[in-house]
């Protein structure tokens, strides 16, 4: 279970307002990266997280009300698929997490980053932790708050583009999507660089 360990292994002057940041929607076909940055509370009990990705729908829903009542401050920001396109998944995950760096209430004084690729341009220094999810608390609670509102920005595309059922994959190469793209072709949320997009371009 992730803990403190990398936040108290700061020096004194870093560990004032430390936050944790983690990026999702590396992989998916459509929908847009998205990056969430927390600063937990410690004067409050740390919330039981773990691993957003090792956590049921249910879970992360009920540790993300647990995450807002004891955080000193939380932001979320995303790249679109059109921005994913243009300047590449790469470029576009370290675009969504400097605006949500820039976004945040409290400037932190040192950000724990899962991966092994921090985003240059931050205005604080930064840790890259691999598997930081499942290391540090602060970073996982910026998992399951990124995964969560991801998960219902894609809900919330269902309602605009049925017939894809991001409710259900979240834009990830599912069969089912795979299956709705051969048959009504790509809509504007699909990045059209990834493939097989590409291939499903030229047959529309």
């Amino acid at each position: 279970m992730p803990d403190f360990r990398y936040e108290d292994d700061l020096p004194r002057a870093a560990r004032a307002l430390v936050a944790g940041m983690d990026e999702v929607g590396r992989g998916p076909l459509a929908g847009p990266v998205c990056a969430a940055i927390v600063v937990l509370d410690r004067r409050k009990p740390a919330p039981a997280v773990d691993d957003s990705k090792a956590l049921s729908a249910k879970a992360r829903e009920e540790l993300f009300a647990e995450i807002c009542a004891c955080a000193k401050a939380i932001s979320f920001a995303s790249a679109s698929a059109r921005e994913i396109d243009m300047i590449n998944i790469r470029q576009a995950t370290h675009l969504a997490m400097r605006r949500a760096v820039a976004g945040i209430a409290l400037a932190p004084t040192h950000i724990l980053v899962d991966g092994n690729d921090p985003p240059p341009g931050l205005p604080c220094a930064a840790t890259a932790i691999i598997k930081g999810d499942a290391h540090s608390l602060s970073i996982a609670a910026a998992s399951i708050v990124a995964k969560v509102l991801r998960d219902r920005m894609m809900t919330r595309l269902a309602v605009f583009h049925p017939e894809y059922e991001f409710d259900r994959h979240a834009g990830y190469a599912t069969a089912r999507h795979l299956a709705a793209i051969e048959t009504h072709g790509p809509c504007r949320h699909h990045r059209m660089t990834f493939s097989p997009m590409r291939q499903a371009a030229f047959a529309f």
